[in-house]
């Protein structure tokens, strides 16, 4: 379980444990808070190749799927 506090996890870079559409390093890019300071949207970006999705941040937690840092 990666220890995770929403409030930083813009700029944060991540690691895919498993690939996610062949790219592995990844950058919090855009986080927006709701009136309750809730993450209500999270979005990464791959490093190499540029796309854009959404996540929820809490799947982030899994040190499963995710590794935090670029390793």
């Amino acid at each position: 379980m990666n220890q995770l506090n929403p409030k930083k996890l813009l700029h944060s870079k991540w690691t895919a444990c498993h690939p996610v559409e062949k790219q592995k390093h990844f950058e919090v890019t855009r986080v927006v808070y709701d009136a309750s300071g809730q993450v209500s949207d999270c979005r990464i970006t791959a490093v190499h190749g540029g796309q854009t999705r959404s996540i929820d941040w809490r799947e982030l937690q899994s040190s499963e799927h995710w590794l935090q840092g670029w390793k």
